[in-house]
């Protein structure tokens, strides 16, 4: 039976991941208190918190959340990133740091339910941001329907162009032959 204090640990944690959207569990060996306070600082930009985690309360934590499938990746000293908003942020940020500082390893993360590999985790920081998705997915359907509207006006124009030129033949003067 853990202690009060060990209880309330769990607890916050099981706080912290229930509002969590992404989670990705990370080992941290070899890196030094000034890079995870840079890595801290750089998922702070992207609504999501980094937490070093004793594995213990991290497994009795996540009994029964979506995220349990990460249990088997606690191991060895970890902390755990922990997004609210945009997950292909989160990604992005680790997916840039572990590039600059390679001591950074990513174990494996649950992303919208889905557990991913680090493989996987690195090709969603390579997708556009939602905001993009919003802008491309306008505009594929603006697209046909434009042309549709003007596929249904085209009649109504060249109706209007042929109307206008035979008029203009109607009032110029015939000459003599």
């Amino acid at each position: 039976m853990p202690t009060q204090a060990k209880a309330e640990v769990i607890e916050k944690l099981r706080t912290h991941l229930a509002g969590a959207r992404t989670a990705v569990v990370t080992g941290y060996r070899g890196l030094t208190v000034r890079q995870l306070s840079e890595l801290r600082r750089q998922l702070k930009g992207a609504a999501a918190e980094y937490r070093v985690v004793k594995n213990r309360l991290a497994r009795i934590a996540l009994e029964g959340s979506p995220l349990e499938r990460l249990r088997p990746h606690l191991s060895g000293p970890v902390g755990v990133v922990l997004g609210r908003k945009d997950p292909v942020a989160v990604a992005r940020v680790l997916s840039a740091f572990v590039r600059t500082t390679p001591a950074l390893e990513v174990k494996a993360g649950v992303v919208e339910g889905q557990l991913l590999e680090p493989t996987a985790l690195r090709a969603v920081a390579d997708l556009p941001s939602q905001e993009v998705l919003r802008g491309q997915l306008v505009g594929a359907l603006q697209g046909p329907m434009a042309a549709l509207a003007r596929l249904l006006t085209a009649s109504h124009r060249e109706l209007t162009y042929t109307l206008a030129e035979r008029g203009k033949g109607a009032t110029a003067a015939p000459t003599a032959e």
